[in-house]
Parts: C-alpha cells; sequence; structure tokens
C-alpha cells in the first residue's frame, strides 16, 4: 500500500489549494447577500480556470466526460475541496450532481446520456436527487413508499418526499419510486428522471436545519441558494424514457452514486479538520493567558496533540478506503468494509477538531466572528447523511464477522489448554535447558 504521488500530482494539488484558499473562499463571505443567478455568475470566471487546468469533474471517466482519477488521488483532490463547501461546485465535483451524474452514467441509455448527463457535466444544469421520505426511515431505502405506476406512455408517480436537496434551484430531479411492491426488497425499486415545471411536481418548502434557514413558504425557490426541499409528487406525469435502466434497477444504480461520494465526503472532512486545526494552532501560538501562549498550557496542548493524531489516522483510513477501491473494485467486501468505517469515522473525528478549535478560540470561536461555529452546524448533519452512523456500524460489524465458523467448547484463547498444548509441545526442549543452565 503506497500513497506516494507523483511530483506533478503534488504541483496539482498545490495550486488547487491556492485557488481554494484565495479565489473560493473569501466567497463565503458574500453567501448571504447572493441568491443562486448571483452565485452562478460569481462562479462562472471561477470554473473556467478550472476547467483550463484540467480538473472539472475529476470523478467521472474519460468516455464520460471526466478525468478519469483513481480514488486515491480524488481523495487527495477532496481533501482541499473540502476546505470550503463552495469549492466542489466550483470544481464540478459537488452534491447531488456528481452522485447523478455516476448514477446515470451507469445506467442511462445514449439519448438519456447525451439529454441530461452532458449538460449536468458541462455545469448547464443543476440536478437534486430525491430518495428521503418523511413517513418512513431514510437509512432503509427499502421502506420507501412514492409509487411509480405506469399508464400508456408515462410513468406517474405519487408521493411526499423529504428532504430532496438542491430541488428548489434544480433543473430536474432524480427520484427513487417504487414500481413493483410485490417483488424483493432490492427490486422494488426504480430511478426516473422528473423535470423542473412537471405538472404534479410540488415543491413545498426548502426546511430549515441547523445549517441553512428556514422558508416558510415556497415563493419563488428558484431565486435563492438551494437547500433541502419537501415536495410532493401528486399524479406526476414523465415520458417511459425518463427511467434510468429497467423497472427494478434502483437499489444497484443506488449504490453507484453512493460508494465514492462517500469516500468524497470523508476526505472532504479531512479537509475541514485540517481548516480548523490550523485555526487552532494560529490561536494557540498568539493568544496570551496567564502571562504565556496558549499553546504552552498542558490542556490546550492535549487538544493540538489529539487533534494531529485524529486527523492523521483519519486520513489514513480515508486513503485506505480509495487504495482498496482502486485495487479490489468498489464493491468488493473490503471496500465495503473500508468505505462505510470511514463514513461514521469522520463526522465524529471532524466534529471533535472543530469543537476543540472552538474551545480554544473561546467567546470568539464561539461567535459568528470566525467559521468555525458554521463548520460545526454544517457538519452536524453529515452523521445523517448518506445512511446514519449507526447503519455503517453495522456494516462494519457484519463485514468483520462475516464468514467466520462459530467455536465449540472453550475459547481458542483459553489458558489452561494453551499451556497444556505448549508444554506438549516445547516441554522437553524446557527441561532440557533447564537442565542445562543447572549444570552452568
Amino acid at each position: 500500500m503506497d500513497f506516494s504521488i507523483a511530483a506533478s500530482v503534488q504541483e496539482e494539488l498545490d495550486w488547487m489549494r491556492r485557488f481554494v484558499n484565495e479565489e473560493v473562499i473569501p466567497l463565503e463571505l458574500l453567501l448571504e447577500d447572493l441568491n443562486q443567478q448571483q452565485m452562478d455568475a460569481m462562479f462562472a470566471p471561477l470554473k473556467q480556470q478550472v476547467r483550463e487546468r484540467g480538473l472539472w469533474a475529476a470523478h467521472l471517466p474519460p468516455e464520460d466526460g471526466g478525468q478519469g482519477r483513481g480514488q486515491v488521488h480524488l481523495a487527495l483532490m477532496h481533501e482541499v475541496l473540502g476546505r470550503t463547501d463552495l469549492a466542489p461546485e466550483v470544481f464540478g465535483c459537488q452534491a447531488p450532481d456528481s452522485g447523478n451524474a455516476e448514477l446515470i452514467a451507469a445506467g442511462a441509455n445514449a439519448a438519456q446520456r447525451e439529454r441530461w448527463l452532458a449538460p449536468l457535466l458541462r455545469g448547464e444544469q443543476r440536478s437534486a436527487f430525491s430518495l428521503t421520505e418523511f413517513e418512513n426511515s431514510g437509512s432503509d431505502p427499502t421502506g420507501i413508499e412514492t409509487r411509480c405506476v405506469r399508464d400508456g406512455d408515462h410513468w406517474v408517480l405519487n408521493g411526499h418526499k423529504w428532504f430532496t436537496s438542491n430541488a428548489s434551484v434544480a433543473d430536474f430531479l432524480v427520484a427513487m419510486v417504487v414500481t413493483d411492491p410485490e417483488a424483493p426488497p432490492h427490486r422494488r425499486a426504480s430511478m426516473v428522471i422528473v423535470p423542473r415545471g412537471t405538472p404534479g411536481l410540488r415543491l413545498i418548502r426548502d426546511i430549515g436545519t441547523m445549517a441553512h434557514p428556514a422558508y416558510t413558504e415556497a415563493g419563488d425557490l428558484a431565486s435563492r441558494i438551494g437547500g433541502h426541499t419537501e415536495l410532493r409528487f401528486e399524479d406526476c406525469r414523465v415520458p417511459l424514457d425518463h427511467m434510468i435502466g429497467e423497472p427494478g434497477d434502483g437499489f444497484i444504480l443506488a449504490q453507484k452514486r453512493l460508494g465514492g461520494g462517500r469516500i468524497h465526503h470523508a476526505m472532504r472532512m479531512i479537509g475541514q479538520c485540517n481548516r480548523a486545526f490550523e485555526m487552532m494552532q494560529e490561536r494557540a501560538v498568539s493568544r496570551v493567558s496567564k502571562g504565556k501562549p496558549l499553546g504552552r498550557h498542558q490542556m490546550v496542548q492535549a487538544m493540538i496533540a489529539d487533534s494531529y493524531v485524529e486527523i492523521e489516522m483519519a486520513r489514513l483510513l480515508v486513503l485506505k478506503a480509495a487504495w482498496t477501491m482502486d485495487s479490489s473494485g468498489p464493491h468488493s467486501p473490503q471496500a465495503q468494509k473500508d468505505i462505510a468505517a470511514a463514513k461514521f469515522a469522520l463526522p465524529n473525528i471532524m466534529l471533535g477538531v472543530i469543537d476543540r478549535a472552538i474551545q480554544v478560540h473561546g467567546s470568539l470561536g464561539y461567535s459568528c466572528d470566525m467559521p468555525l461555529e458554521k463548520m460545526y452546524r454544517a457538519g452536524r448533519g453529515l452523521r445523517v447523511a448518506d445512511g446514519a452512523d449507526e447503519v455503517h456500524r453495522q456494516t462494519v460489524a457484519r463485514l468483520v464477522l462475516k464468514g467466520l465458523t462459530p467455536r465449540e467448547g472453550k475459547p481458542r484463547e483459553y489458558i489452561p489448554e494453551q499451556r497444556a498444548r505448549a508444554m506438549a509441545r516445547y516441554g522437553e526442549q524446557l527441561a532440557r535447558v533447564r537442565r542445562e543452565l543447572a549444570d552452568g
């Protein structure tokens, strides 16, 4: 396992870091003054620079319009992009567009790819992924109830969706819907594209969260920056050619968009950790308390040391998961185990590092005059997004135990029996050694 990189890759990462720090992060300060259209106009020249560097949509293979980077390379890139929520947008790999692009690339026919994938990759359109439902557990997609019934040359959708990120500004939604409720659980669902403005698609509101303001009335949602939308399908009709793949392919396609995305999310969290840690270090050497810098106080040193170790361990965990995906495929048991481990480990580590950074900054860190409080609020959602921590813990435990044979009787490491076996194997040798030592 080798995470060393070529000099050309390091040069690329260095450029990305300078670009994100100097050109993208300052735009965070203007978000409250911008709607989506204004933000798009501000981002346009930055996106052009990314394209000129050959870094646009690096997550997809060249035949799908991307750059064809491996998962380890992508992980290192996302570590840089994670320094701000705005950077993935500028680099053409923001969620949910990146995952939807992977899904469409995996399941769509040529006409569908030209219609929806091409403009998505060119940054001309936005998309949303509509899975979660208010009445059902989002961590168990086998329980979704939104129905999709064929009626002549159309699919007719009915259901209540919740937390459809980006729906208020999206040009189309990729909706996971039930086409056959009597099928086995993982063959019940399908993926259907629903364009914006389709009759029967009703956007109710953008849901207020710890990280986004609440919009109690739908109003002109498209004039705002997209959030997490509650919506309903009410006899919503779309043509038959709007289904990606075949009926029943929904779960297979969902997995196509989630594996790599979880690794990229995890590495972006490392980027957030790095940014918070840099603030913590600066404060530790700059702020004086009781006649000496904070960094010379033992409690603050412990926070710095713990944060350093946790970030380094987490980074290696994610890089190992990326390496496993590259070497054995994204759906191998080892890759699935490592992806799930990274998914639940990283949000908790990130929140711990940000929390310590807030603590070292005191009241300033708690205030809105530093980005730490916003980073903490936004980060809390990642313990729920793409499957709750508890689900991924179960996955790791299940894969660790898979294939092990139950043992009857005493445990393998039962000391009395192990001692007897050791004496049977080494008893004569031990007796000879004792005699020789006794004889001098």
